[in-house]
């Protein structure tokens, strides 16, 4: 009988191991996972699992009994030591398993703040995992002072949550602007007004010198020369992508796990998907770090790992919930030189162009303006420019040209 292994027990190793059943693979399936709990979503920790809006059952992917109904080998709380490809086996310390085919789906880590500058604290948080939101948690009482450093959507997500709360929220970004990685000037000036609305103090370029304390953090000192009383900080600067087991398994690594177009790493027998794993995309290998990413391309591996020779073709969408206000993101908008914005009734959006095609949007509250942009995005169609700025344009006079 057939064994296929997936290491990484996150969004993109549940979409195999459900797509490879999906499919009718009767061999034998493990998926190994490092935390101590089944595979669950992890965007609501930032947002509704944070404000205390959803219950811990509602984060798991799937109830625990779905495993042993599918004849899924879920092992949780485990760590995998070693990958040796030429024997096909993987170590779990002492213990070996022997694989037909193997997924790699490790996800991705936060950037710590180096200890030198105060980074392990007490009171100094990372948000990535169940732990981590729960371990933040009970910081989250009225009046707590706090500090974010890196205005992200993790950043400002978890701001966002703070100022709700009734903290008094604090928020540092080195670079010119928020969202600067990931977003226009006009939505960064969109999120910007929306945050110091809510009473945060946004600073842009501004770092961190260092974070002070007796074994717990109390202070902070920003380049700007303020220093900060603090009650405890949160540190949302990026990830890494988690390559470890793939490069000591010899592994091609290029901007993550390298893949080509059907998941396949450099070894035929290994497949990667997911924040780990980067893959061709208009002459460049590109990872998405995004849910929507995780389950596609998921997908694809798993019906390639069963020798189906699906290419991948991405189609990104992002979401992020600040506040009353829904951010929806879908394609994306790198090289554009066009950008049209769109406000009718408490609604914005903002299309992106290159070259006088549509590429990208990103709706704020807009969720009729995001499925439209959304289908004519993965049709490869565009929509005239002079339509999309006029608010008594009907959206759906855009699907017809």
């Amino acid at each position: 009988m057939s064994h296929f292994i997936v290491i990484g027990a996150g969004q993109a190793g549940q979409s195999i191991v459900t797509t490879l059943r999906g499919q009718g693979f009767d061999g034998a399936i493990t998926l190994i996972g490092d935390e101590p709990v089944p595979p669950y979503q992890r965007p609501p920790l930032s947002k509704a699992y944070l404000l205390g809006e959803m219950e811990l059952d509602r984060l798991f992917l799937r109830p625990e009994s779905y495993y042993a109904d599918e004849n899924i080998t879920l092992r949780t709380d485990t760590k995998v030591t070693g990958i040796d490809p030429v024997a096909k086996t993987v170590s779990i310390g002492d213990e070996i398993l022997s694989y037909d085919k193997l997924a790699l789906t490790t996800g991705s880590a936060p950037r710590l703040l180096p200890s030198a500058i105060g980074g392990d604290l007490g009171g100094v948080y990372t948000m990535r995992t169940l732990a981590d939101a729960d371990a933040i948690g009970p910081e989250f009482r009225e009046g707590a002072s706090v500090l974010i450093v890196g205005g992200g959507y993790i950043g400002l997500e978890a701001a966002a949550v703070a100022a709700k709360k009734g903290l008094k929220v604090t928020l540092v970004e080195m670079a010119d602007r928020i969202l600067q990685r990931v977003a226009s000037v006009e939505t960064s000036d969109y999120f910007r007004a929306l945050h110091k609305e809510h009473g945060v103090d946004l600073r842009e370029g501004v770092g961190l010198v260092r974070l002070t304390g007796e074994g717990r953090v109390q202070a902070a000192e920003l380049t700007d020369g303020t220093m900060l009383d603090v009650d405890f900080v949160i540190v949302g600067v990026g990830i890494t992508p988690g390559t470890e087991l793939a490069e000591r398994a010899g592994l091609m690594l290029e901007n993550g796990i390298k893949t080509d177009l059907h998941g396949a790493t450099s070894n035929p027998d290994i497949f990667a998907a997911g924040d780990c794993a980067s893959f061709p995309h208009e002459g460049a290998q590109i990872r998405l770090e995004s849910v929507g990413n995780a389950i596609d391309q998921g997908a694809v591996v798993a019906k390639n790992m069963l020798e189906q020779g699906v290419t991948y073709v991405p189609k990104p969408w992002f979401w992020s919930d600040q506040y009353d206000v829904k951010l929806q993101i879908a394609g994306l908008s790198t090289g554009h030189d066009r950008i049209l914005i769109r406000e009718d009734e408490g609604t914005r959006s903002h299309w992106y162009y290159k070259d006088g095609q549509l590429i990208a949007i990103d709706a704020m509250n807009d969720p009729r303006g995001y499925m439209v942009a959304k289908r004519l995005i993965e049709g490869g169609k565009t929509a005239d420019p002079a339509k999309v700025a006029d608010p008594a344009t009907d959206l759906k006079e855009l699907m017809r040209g």
